[in-house]
């Protein structure tokens, strides 16, 4: 199992070079093509993963790093439209985006090893700590619905304050630059307080997504796998959906379903395990459902712009 981690983190890190190194090395607006295109490539590269699971660990592992996959997949375009939002919200050029989603990327892969290892460590200290797990994810779904309007101000809150009075900021962008100097003395940019929301986000993102990974299965090395290549196609994904953002305007409900079965098969782990083919079956079918929604029932501004 050793030298699994270490392949599989030499392969993170190789294409992650090459995505910086070769293939992004200029800062670049992505086209829908080419953010399609990037998205057919990681969905491929996981399933090729998937495959290799099965002939390696078996039938059960196979399904299970699906299942958290596609949890994981679905949960981050949740995710994504907070992202679109902070970026709207901070006017930051398209061209410095996918820098800024790069860096969280590599922040990421660390912060989710943290939380996927003291997760499961919790779980097997305490066993009842999954019955937290599986009750906030519950309120996660049942909030998402009822905060779905509220508009976002980052500047409002505790972290973007405390980052503002502890050291000086400078509030334009400077090219694609995160620290600046100013009259001699140094400050960190706009585009750098921009990154560090995107962090915040995204650390809270994970509160929500690896319980729900936790939940289909224990086993470290596919809640971490899995999550990471559904953060890996996090960019390309977020650069297709800004472009197609309203076409699927009913994902959001199918993700807070997604939510709370996923935190009541938690709570009724005890009583009754519902197998993980069963898990996969029904959030395949209720993300397919939202997206068939969508398409039938469009958004009212969509028709009237075609």
């Amino acid at each position: 199992m050793t030298w699994a981690w270490i392949g599989f983190i030499a392969f993170v890190f190789v294409m992650l070079a090459l995505d910086l190194g070769v293939f992004h090395k200029k800062n670049t607006e992505l086209s829908l093509k080419e953010a399609l295109t990037w998205c057919v490539i990681w969905v491929t590269l996981a399933m090729l993963f998937n495959l290799g699971v099965y002939f390696w660990m078996g039938k059960k592992p196979a399904l299970e790093f699906l299942t958290g996959y596609l949890i994981e997949e679905s949960l981050s375009i949740d995710n994504l439209f907070v992202f679109l939002m902070v970026f709207s919200y901070f006017k930051v050029p398209k061209i410095y985006q996918h820098g800024v989603l790069f860096i969280g990327i590599l922040s990421a892969l660390i912060m989710r090893a943290i939380f996927i290892s003291g997760g499961i460590a919790l779980i097997h200290q305490f066993e009842w700590i999954i019955y937290v797990f599986g009750a906030f994810l519950i309120f996660t779904g049942i909030k998402m619905v009822t905060s779905e309007n509220k508009e976002i101000h980052p500047e409002k809150s505790i972290f973007f304050k405390l980052i503002t009075r502890a050291v000086p900021v400078h509030p334009e962008f400077e090219g694609d630059k995160y620290f600046a100097k100013i009259n001699g003395k140094w400050h960190i940019t706009k585009l750098f307080m921009v990154l560090m929301v995107i962090e915040a986000t995204d650390l809270i993102f994970a509160f929500d997504s690896i319980p729900a990974v936790i939940a289909i299965t224990q086993d470290t090395f596919i809640v971490y796998t899995s999550n990471i290549f559904a953060i890996l196609g996090l960019r390309s994904l977020y650069f297709a959906l800004a472009k197609i953002t309203d076409w699927f305007h009913y994902i959001k409900y199918a993700l807070c379903v997604i939510l709370v079965f996923v935190g009541t098969k938690m709570l009724i782990a005890g009583y009754y395990k519902i197998p993980v083919l069963v898990s996969l079956a029904v959030i395949a079918v209720v993300l397919l459902i939202s997206v068939l929604a969508s398409l039938y029932w469009p958004k009212k501004d969509i028709v009237k712009d075609e």
